[in-house]
Order: structure tokens, then C-alpha cells, then sequence
């Protein structure tokens, strides 16, 4: 996979380009819909396929208190673009720079610096530019004078409503991870980089590995099922996200804890993408650290009996 920072470093050697511009978080099954279109563009016309999306939530930067919190991670998102068949990607550093072009500057700026562009997709809905000025409308009118076809893709339905990144995250945020996954169009996974935490687990016999996840929608708190890969192999995981009642110590902080069976390393600095299966329990205060660690068993022996 190519990942481009400008516009310039694309350079498509004489061939037009196909572009899907969005956010994507989630890539779900909307979203997926405009990146094939752009990649059968790109096959049909001989063309290059291109994927323009950005680094964070444009609301981080222009509505800080309306940002929601994401689905993916950066890398996740960039990994389930990849997993479709793209090839090139221009990722944009989203700042107070870039969130005061227009428009219709900003799809100027894309025709000047890759070339001759054959067709730009977006979702129908799909705004952009300086105080989300920039529509569908707006590329059409461009299109016409500077020669580029636009397909403003409908939204994709399912049970009746729209597939959307806001759907998604409410159904991840009151625990409808099945309905997520199939929005999302593959299993449900969290993903975050692996930090140092007490390692209260590691004392109680079940080390854990503590995942980033700050900025990331999650599920209720509980214990769950789940799987991980680690170098090709698929681990077994009994994953906790919570605040840990039992142990915490202090004002309790949002933890997620992942103690994958029958795996010995470090994992500290890599990125641990976990796709989450069934609820095992609600998080729950214990009587003493004895009794957390007798649940503990128990959850890793549901975990066996799930996979």
C-alpha cells in the first residue's frame, strides 16, 4: 500500500485518476460501495484508483466538542481500506490550515496538482470545505468545467435505515455488536497500541496487554470473548473493559485489558487489532483480590468453551 501526504507525490505517470474522498471511519458497508466504484472506474478507464481521506475528525479541529469518538483507529482504518483492493492512498494531515479552504479551492487545488482527474465518488450526502460549504451539487458544477464525473453514491440500507458511522457507533456503544458487524461488513474489532500499565495482571497470574484506546467508541463494560492475531497466529482472549473496581486505586481510569491464552511475549509498542465475540459478564466489585482471581479462571474457561 502507497500512502501519499500531498498531492504531488501521487504522480500517475500520464494516467488519469479515479479519487473516493471520505472520512471512512468504519469503512462499512456505504463506504465500501464508493471506494469499488472508484476502483472499477480506475479498471474500466485504465486509471489509477486513489483513496483521499484524513488523518482525524475534521470536527476535532473545527468543532472540537462535537468530535465523536471513532470506530477505528487510524492504522485499523487504513488496514480494511487496504483489505479492499486499494493500492494508493492520500492521507491528509486534517489542521486549521486546511479547514478554512473553500470547496471549491480545495477540489481546484486536487485537479491542478494530480493531473487529469477521470472521476471523483462520494456518498450522496457527502459535504466538504470550509464550513462544510462543498456538496454534491458543487462537484457536479465543477465536473462539468474541468472535466470529471462525479457518482454521488446513495447510502446503503440495512433493516430498513441507512448505514452510517453515527448508526454503528451506537450500536457499539449499547452493546449490538452483531448489528455492528454487519453494518461494518466483517467482524467488530477494536485496535490500539499496546502500553505499560501496573501489571496487577501479570501478578495475579493472567498478564494482560493494555491497549490504547483512547478516542475509540467501546462497548459496555464487561469481560468479553474475543480473538487476536499475533505474527500470523490467532490467540484465544479474555478481554476486559472497564474500570476495575476491585483493584483500582485512586480516581478509576477506563482500562482496556486483554490476557490472551496460551501466549508468552512482549507486545509492548504494536498495534493489537481484537475482534470481540460474546459478552462473558458485566464488570463487577469482588469481595477480595482471592475472589477476583477465582472469576478469572472461570472467565478464561468460558473463553475456551466460546472458541
Amino acid at each position: 500500500m502507497n500512502i501519499f501526504h500531498a498531492a504531488a507525490e501521487v504522480k500517475p505517470n500520464g494516467k488519469k485518476v479515479c479519487v473516493a474522498i471520505g472520512f471512512f471511519d468504519g469503512v462499512h458497508l456505504g463506504h465500501q460501495q464508493i471506494l469499488r466504484q472508484a476502483i472499477a472506474d480506475a479498471h474500466q478507464h485504465d486509471s489509477l484508483p486513489l483513496v483521499l481521506t484524513f488523518d482525524r475528525h475534521p470536527n476535532v479541529v473545527v468543532a472540537p466538542d462535537k468530535a465523536p469518538p471513532l470506530i477505528y483507529s487510524l492504522p485499523q482504518k487504513l488496514r480494511a481500506i487496504q483489505s479492499l483492493g486499494v493500492e494508493n492512498i492520500f492521507l491528509i494531515h486534517f489542521d486549521q490550515k486546511f479547514s478554512v479552504q473553500t470547496g471549491e479551492e480545495f477540489i481546484r487545488g486536487l485537479v491542478r496538482d494530480l493531473g487529469k482527474i477521470h472521476s471523483i465518488c462520494v456518498g450522496a450526502e457527502f459535504v466538504f470545505g470550509h464550513k462544510r460549504g462543498g456538496n454534491v451539487v458543487l462537484l457536479k458544477k465543477l465536473g462539468a468545467e474541468l472535466d470529471f464525473l462525479v457518482h454521488g453514491l446513495s447510502a446503503v440500507s440495512l433493516d430498513g435505515q441507512a448505514v452510517s458511522s453515527t448508526r454503528i457507533r451506537e450500536t457499539i456503544r449499547t452493546g449490538n455488536l452483531d448489528d455492528a458487524s454487519q453494518m461494518l461488513g466483517r467482524p467488530y474489532a477494536i485496535s490500539g497500541k499496546v502500553v505499560i500499565g501496573d501489571k496487577l495482571g501479570r501478578q495475579l497470574g493472567f498478564p494482560t496487554a493494555n491497549l490504547d484506546a483512547a478516542g475509540l467508541i467501546l462497548p459496555p463494560n464487561g469481560v468479553y470473548a474475543a480473538v487476536t492475531r499475533v505474527t500470523g497466529r490467532l490467540y484465544r482472549v479474555a478481554l476486559n473493559i472497564g474500570l476495575r473496581p476491585t483493584v483500582a486505586a485512586g480516581r478509576p481510569q477506563l482500562r482496556v485489558e486483554a490476557h490472551l491464552l496460551e501466549f508468552a511475549g512482549d507486545l509492548y509498542g504494536q498495534e493489537l487489532e481484537i475482534e470481540i465475540g460474546d459478552k462473558l459478564r458485566d464488570e463487577k466489585k469482588f469481595a477480595s483480590v482471592d475472589e477476583l482471581r477465582r472469576q478469572i479462571l472461570l472467565d478464561v474457561a468460558a473463553v475456551k468453551k466460546q472458541f
